[in-house]
């Protein structure tokens, strides 16, 4: 596909603009930040398009560009850091206990490329190889980042299970 047809590109951001902003939602946790790391995805998509003239799979290049600018902005210092006006005494307990909840806050807890490997396999529902290709990684880092990332996200979970319980 030509990425300078108007049309072809503009057909392409109306029919998967959302479920784009649905995998940057799971990956960033926050609706704004989401829709910023969509945007500047996009963006990224359309320059690098006319400047290699032709996308063979857009859709895959898309979902790379994504996710790799999403790593990039968890490697920024000013992303890590948080300033409150005061700190909180104590940590706020969740108030819903609705499962979604609890996996995004358990995601929030991973490591960006975890994350990105969690959502890739689980969510787009891309194969090992597929999302190795997509992230630039081996097959191997993929798998081991995949079971890390389970590994985290069930004893966060039953960590927050039994907190409930309590």
């Amino acid at each position: 596909m030509r990425i300078d047809d108007d049309a072809a590109l503009y057909a392409f951001v109306e029919n998967r603009r959302t479920a784009l902003f649905r995998s940057a939602y799971l990956l960033c946790g926050d609706r704004h930040e989401a829709e910023d790391l969509v945007q500047t995805a996009l963006v990224k998509v359309v320059l690098g398009g006319r400047r290699h003239g032709r996308l063979d799979n857009i859709e895959a290049y898309a979902r790379k560009t994504l996710v790799n600018t999403f790593i990039a902005s968890r490697r920024r210092f000013w992303r890590r850091e948080q300033a409150y006006a005061e700190p909180p005494d104590h940590a706020a307990a969740p108030t819903d206990t609705d499962t979604g909840l609890v996996v995004r806050q358990a995601l929030a807890g991973l490591t960006a490329k975890q994350r990105a490997v969690l959502v890739l396999r689980y969510w787009e529902d891309l194969s090992v190889a597929e999302a190795a290709e997509t992230l630039g990684m081996r097959e191997n880092t993929v798998k081991s980042h995949t079971a890390r990332g389970l590994a985290a996200l069930r004893t966060r979970m039953a960590a927050d299970i039994m907190e409930e319980l309590v």
